[in-house]
This record gives structure tokens, sequence and C-alpha cells, in this order.
């Protein structure tokens, strides 16, 4: 079987905006999940951010999601949102706080094969002796 395409659609809250991303998901949550699934989504999720929502859909391909991307139910949605000018963010994978996936290099186990580190030479010692530079001031109490 074939891996799923994902896409996210993510609508961020607008600082001045009579609506919110929230409110947003809310009236369009339905329209969009039952137009994707009807045009070929294989899966799809909704996330809430205190920033704003995130719907990741998955296609076979991405024909079937430019396909439904171009649907006039789906650009009228996105047209919608609270701030079009940069509240909206469509991307390839998965979004929101995720990123991209990269697999961690694996790490070494702890074992006999390991050395401790030197110690670190104290500054001291790489200067030698303290020297001064300058004259040196001494505090005195004032007196009256």
């Amino acid at each position: 079987m074939r891996p799923a395409d994902w896409w996210s659609i993510e609508i961020l809250d607008a600082e001045h905006a009579v609506t919110s991303a929230e409110a947003w998901r809310d009236a369009y949550a339905q329209t969009l999940a039952e137009s994707a699934v009807t045009n070929g989504a294989v899966s799809w999720k909704w996330f809430a951010y205190d920033w704003g929502v995130v719907l990741e859909v998955a296609f076979p391909d991405e024909r079937a999601w430019q396909h439904w991307r171009s649907l006039p139910g789906t650009q009228a949605a996105l047209d919608a949102v609270p701030d079009p000018l940069s509240g909206l963010l469509v991307h390839r994978g998965h979004g929101g706080a995720s990123g991209s996936y990269v697999p961690r290099a694996p790490r070494i186990a702890p074992g006999a094969g390991h050395e401790a580190l030197p110690e670190p030479v104290p500054p001291a010692e790489l200067l030698g002796p303290l020297q001064t530079v300058g004259p040196v001031v001494t505090a005195r109490p004032l007196t009256g």
C-alpha cells in the first residue's frame, strides 16, 4: 500500500479580527471534511492550539490534493479565514508545532568503551602568577 500524501492547512488567529480561528473551524469543519472525503481523502484530523487551528488532510497523491484544493467550496472556506493576508499557511506534511519529521541520530550506548573527558585546566595555571595592570586602588572611609 502506498503511503498517504499529508497536507496541512494552518489558520492563525488574527489580532484585530471579528472571528477567531476556532470560530472559523466551527463554521467550516464539516464542509471541508465532507468534501475532502468525497474527493478522495484517506484521512483528516483537526488540531487546536492557542495560536489557531490546523487541518491535516491526507490524499493518495498530489493530484487528488490539487483537485480538492481547487474546489469552489474549499476556496471559499480558505478565503474566509480570520486573517486572509498572513493567517493562512498551506504546506505539505504535518503542521502546527510538529514540524517535519526528522529521525534522531542514534545515541552511543553508555558502556566500558567510554572514557571520561579530561578535567579543565584552572585559569590561574594557564596565566601564571597574577599581575596587576595600573595602580591598585583601595577604598577608604570618608572622614568628616
